[in-house]
């Protein structure tokens, strides 16, 4: 349980009731609709599964739409479905119940950008979309925004209909600049929030792409929701001794995955996640989240990926949960 004063969270276990036959290894990313019904994509047995408010199943669709890299998913108001996948170099629109709508992006086709497929370094230069895009969020007036990626360090506006308006970002530390653009949200006035993961920062920007401001009180940012009362929600991804922020350098420490809660000044308001990543309310690859109109949170992870096939954790660790708001 995560508590500060007048928040707290709890978490829900067993909620969720996934059918007999189905497994996810990975759950890359989670967004509620209208209704408050969950919508979560999945990697391995790549597809979309969408449960009641209550945890019941309700449906799945995607099977055999999607590669196994799939990474988010945004529920538009009207509830259409967005779904983000990274190793097509695509997104795709879809109605609630799967029909697709539009693609943005070639299938299979990457944007030039000089990436090598493995190695951030081997970006030289911003790109046009995509190459391995990571998510989206539309703004108030209906502007989507593309976070692009793992092959790219940039951020891309289209029109409603897919049109593209502009692109902002070139590898670097800078303002401006990133370092795998990995999570994207807009505020209610319009404001842009990119997590910029692997420069360890929250870069916020106006609508046209103007640097607005940072905040660097955050650990490895995965993606970014903001609640009804404007409180900014980010889940942070585990640091290990070895490896390298490209504003902090090498890791010596061990930083657990967590999730953190913000002002709309930036400080933080509550955190929690500790080195017991298996535990029910701990993490251990948070890769995204999102918050329903109760003010409950769901928490995606990216566990299997990132620690289960190595080892560093066991095969039946959590990669989805739930916590209820309490007031």
């Amino acid at each position: 349980m995560a508590t500060t004063s007048g928040l707290s969270f709890q978490v829900i276990q067993d909620w969720e009731q996934l059918p007999p036959g189905y497994r996810h290894l990975d759950v890359c990313g989670v967004a509620t609709d209208s209704r408050d019904r969950v919508y979560i994509i999945t990697r391995d047995e790549a597809r979309v599964i969408v449960y009641e408010p209550d945890g019941r199943f309700l449906t799945s669709w995607g099977e055999g739409i999607f590669t196994p890299r799939t990474h988010g998913i945004t529920v538009a108001p009207d509830d259409s479905v967005y779904c983000v996948d990274d190793g097509d170099h695509t997104v795709r629109k879809f109605t609630a119940d799967g029909k697709l709508l539009m693609t943005i992006g070639t299938s299979g086709v990457p944007s030039d950008t000089g990436y090598d497929g493995r190695s951030l370094d081997s970006i030289l230069r911003g790109g046009p979309p995509f190459n391995r895009p990571t998510n989206l969020a539309i703004a108030p007036g209906g502007d989507l925004y593309v976070t692009d990626g793992y092959g790219n360090a940039r951020v891309h506006r289209f029109s409603a209909k897919g049109e593209l308006i502009q692109s902002w970002g070139q590898p670097g530390t800078d303002p401006g600049h990133f370092n795998l653009p990995h999570g994207i949200c807009v505020s209610r006035d319009g404001q842009v929030f990119v997590a910029d993961r692997e420069n360890d920062r929250i870069q916020i920007f106006s609508p046209d792409g103007e640097f607005i401001s940072q905040w660097t009180d955050v650990q490895r940012p995965t993606a970014i929701c903001i609640d009804r009362d404007g409180l900014v929600y980010v889940s942070e991804l585990w640091w290990r001794p070895g490896m390298r922020s490209y504003t902090h350098g090498p890791i010596v420490d061990d930083l657990p995955g967590r999730v953190s809660v913000y002002d709309e000044r930036g400080q933080v308001v509550t955190r929690w996640g500790s080195a017991d990543r298996c535990a029910p309310g701990n993490f251990c690859a948070p890769h995204d989240l999102c918050v329903d109109s109760k003010g409950d949170l769901y928490v995606a992870e990216v566990t299997y990926t990132f620690a289960a096939k190595a080892g560093l954790v066991p095969a039946d660790c959590h990669t989805f949960q739930k916590f209820a708001r309490r007031l």
